[in-house]
């Protein structure tokens, strides 16, 4: 430990620091004080993150700790990720009455001249999944900056879980990798139609165009991400045959003009209560015996996670509801769908996590360009965290194929699923193919 300066104040947070964190193994993070000292780790460990005091936190619940961050009531050097488990160690330490007691008077002798500062909320209005609050929630969410999501992002900026085969994966191969394994797993067809439910920024649709030869019509709440993925189009030779338009699900008039359809990381945006709407919506527009790939994170009623979930709700994703699988295969089953097969992708989503922290953390000064500190602490802090909660188990991302029943009962799927996992060239973005 770093001996401290002789001073009052910082004796009695030495103290306190020492009582709370002392016990903790293994000791590998530091503590810094807003006068500069340093309570270190073990003796044989480097500190894998520092936290940095501006004051003393009063109300040691995860929810508070997260709201501080946001506020910068305290800052975090290093590994962010780090420091979740030791907060789930810091909140679940039982104090006696008299513990409690101590530890109040101490904490009243330290500096606390900050004032908490106050975080608006998104502030929607109208009902919840209402056509046009959801409107409001996705461009809160996605409307924030293209070249934000830019930074950090891969090449063709696929917002959702991306497939890794190694160690060494990079994030552009493991997300091209994704992207195929979807085109696969629906068996797409030269000349075929497939809708996307939540195109993003069109990453999906060029890569089903290019390498697959499909023609395709996105739809997104997000006009930016409508006006990029249209762009990519057109730069791609590919307007005639991809479009990404600006409608929610519910407005969707192409009756059964689909031959697939395939939904990326939208699903949390639904809501349980409209899940038979979006698979009503689906069936509707699918071609009978046609596929229906699913692609999204889904809770784990096992594991509930006590974390900053509620944070993360309010701040990063507002009205988002993560339904279980069960959920969800029954409302599917309720609409005439067949669950053909469903793949748990949990680990590699805590690793895409990690991948996109990384490129923020590395990409600071160019995301404080784009967006105010506390947006860029909102995105550090929850990409960090749900990192962690797949990694632990607490939610998951499932891929669920279901094809849409025929009154005979043909699917005309092959009898196995081998030729998903055939060998198959990773192709990459256009600007990083080699001659």
């Amino acid at each position: 430990m770093t001996q401290p300066v002789s001073e009052p104040m910082t004796d009695i947070a030495y103290s306190i620091i020492d009582d709370i964190f002392g016990w903790i193994e293994p000791r590998d993070f530091a503590i810094r004080l807003w006068d500069g000292n340093t309570w270190g780790p073990d003796a044989d460990h480097e500190p894998s993150s520092t936290v940095v005091l501006r004051r003393m936190l009063m109300k040691p619940t995860e929810e508070n700790f997260a709201e501080c961050y946001i506020s910068g009531e305290f800052d975090l050097e290093g590994d962010l990720e780090a420091t979740v488990p030791l907060s789930r160690k810091l909140i679940g330490m039982k104090l006696t009455w008299w513990q409690k007691l101590q530890f109040g008077r101490r904490l009243l002798q330290l500096p606390s001249d900050a004032e908490s500062t106050s975080i608006p909320e998104p502030g929607l209005s109208g009902s919840e999944h209402s056509v046009d609050r959801d409107r409001q929630a996705v461009t809160h969410h996605y409307d924030v900056s293209n070249d934000f999501y830019r930074l950090w992002l891969d090449e063709r900026m696929v917002y959702s879980c991306a497939y890794f085969t190694a160690e060494d994966d990079d994030l552009d191969r493991a997300q091209v990798r994704k992207l195929d394994m979807l085109c696969r797993k629906l068996r797409l067809k030269a000349g075929e139609r497939l809708l996307d439910i939540g195109c993003g920024w069109g990453g999906l649709l060029l890569h089903a165009a290019e390498e697959h030869g499909i023609e395709g019509v996105g739809i997104t709440l997000s006009q930016p991400q409508a006006d990029e993925a249209n762009a990519r189009f057109a730069a791609a030779g590919l307007a005639d045959r991809c479009q990404a338009r600006v409608i929610d699900y519910r407005d969707l008039t192409d009756e059964e003009g689909s031959d697939k359809v395939v939904s990326v990381g939208m699903i949390e945006h639904v809501g349980s209560e409209r899940l038979d709407d979006y698979f009503q919506t689906v069936q509707r527009h699918l071609k009978p015996g046609g596929a229906f790939l699913l692609h999204g994170i889904a809770d784990l009623p096992a594991r509930p996670a006590k974390t900053t979930k509620g944070v993360i709700r309010t701040y990063v994703f507002p009205d988002s509801d993560l339904p279980s699988m069960t959920k969800l295969i029954t409302a599917a089953e309720r609409h005439n769908f067949e669950a053909r097969d469903v793949e748990s992708l949990r680990e590699n989503y805590a690793r895409t996590l990690r991948h996109w922290a990384r490129r923020l953390e590395a990409n600071q000064e160019a995301a404080l360009a784009q967006v105010d500190e506390r947006t860029y602490r909102i995105w550090r802090l929850y990409l960090s965290a749900v990192a962690n909660w797949f990694d632990r188990g607490y939610i998951s991302v499932f891929q669920s194929l279901f094809v849409k029943q025929r009154d005979e009962g043909k699917a005309h799927l092959p009898l196995n699923r081998f030729d998903w996992y055939e060998e198959a060239p990773v192709t990459l973005p256009r600007k990083d193919r080699r001659a």
